[in-house]
């Protein structure tokens, strides 16, 4: 990703949509994946951009890097104008691999730090500001204009690729996305009061002694928080002014409360086949 233009001082300066005559046809589709935080879209969109041979462009890591960007220089996460104006002096550079997105900010690997717990709170706090998601909707609609691409995030669909050839909105229930994240925390994550598990590993002093196992009292305490946690991020993605979550109206509901992975994984597959052309 080149090096991004300023960011629009005005709201009403935002991308505009597709012309009314139709998009451009692209040789290869977009595949649009939305929902809300812990659902599950980076696990799909991985899944589904191997399956299929496309790239896989975590728009969420974008996000994440101006929050990182935005902690170290000790910005406040309520105030739009510095952010803007932090955001137009930033690069940020996705590069898909196998693996996942290599997320550079300003040059710098930060792909491990952006998945820390504080980054990634501070993420959903920025994301509220209207000016902001639009200078985002224009950097990842250039990432992705050629096609032939998976891109999740919360608004994908609705504001990015309103006319992506696939759309799949991916649900749960709030309490199981909570289960499912604690449960793939580590114990000392949780002890440590990360229950996300997004520690850094080169951070961590090896000759420290593990933590004691929590008490079952613990556990639920812990796993209270993590779905508190998910229940005000839902609140927050969803009441912003500026694209706030929700399927297009052309989306495909796929909701996992009761699927297991292989049968999500399955059933997303089926989505994508069918709104290819034969």
């Amino acid at each position: 990703m080149q090096t991004p233009p300023q960011p629009s001082q005005n709201p009403s300066q935002a991308p505009k949509q597709p012309d009314a005559t139709g998009p451009k046809k692209r040789q290869h589709p977009v595949i649009a994946i939305d929902g809300p935080a812990g659902a599950g879209k980076s696990t799909l969109a991985a899944h589904l951009a191997r399956r299929f041979g496309f790239l896989n462009l975590e728009t969420g890591a974008m996000y994440r890097a101006l929050a990182l960007k935005a902690i170290e220089n000790d910005y406040a996460f309520d105030e739009e104008e510095p952010l803007v104006d932090l955001a137009g002096r930033t690069r940020i550079t996705l590069q898909p691999q196998l693996e996942g997105n290599r997320v550079l900010l300003d040059t710098i690997d930060v792909s491990r730090r952006i998945r820390e717990a504080d980054v990634t709170s501070a993420a959903s706090k920025i994301s509220i500001h209207p000016r902001l998601r639009a200078w985002m909707v224009q950097q990842q609609r250039a990432l992705g204009e050629a096609g032939g691409v998976v891109m999740e995030g919360r608004d994908i669909g609705t504001a990015v690729f309103p006319d992506a050839e696939v759309k799949i909105f991916l649900d749960a229930a709030p309490e199981v996305r909570g289960n499912r994240r604690y449960r793939q925390a580590t114990p000392e994550s949780i002890a440590a009061g990360d229950p996300n598990n997004r520690q850094n590993p080169s951070r961590q002093n090896p000759d420290r002694q593990a933590p004691d196992p929590l008490t079952a009292e613990q556990q639920r305490l812990a796993e209270e928080a993590v779905i508190r946690e998910l229940k005000e991020r839902d609140y927050r993605d969803r009441h912003r002014a500026e694209s706030p979550l929700q399927p297009a109206s052309d989306a495909v509901i796929l909701d996992s409360t009761a699927m297991t992975l292989d049968e999500v994984l399955a059933r997303a597959e089926e989505i994508v086949r069918s709104h290819l052309p034969k």
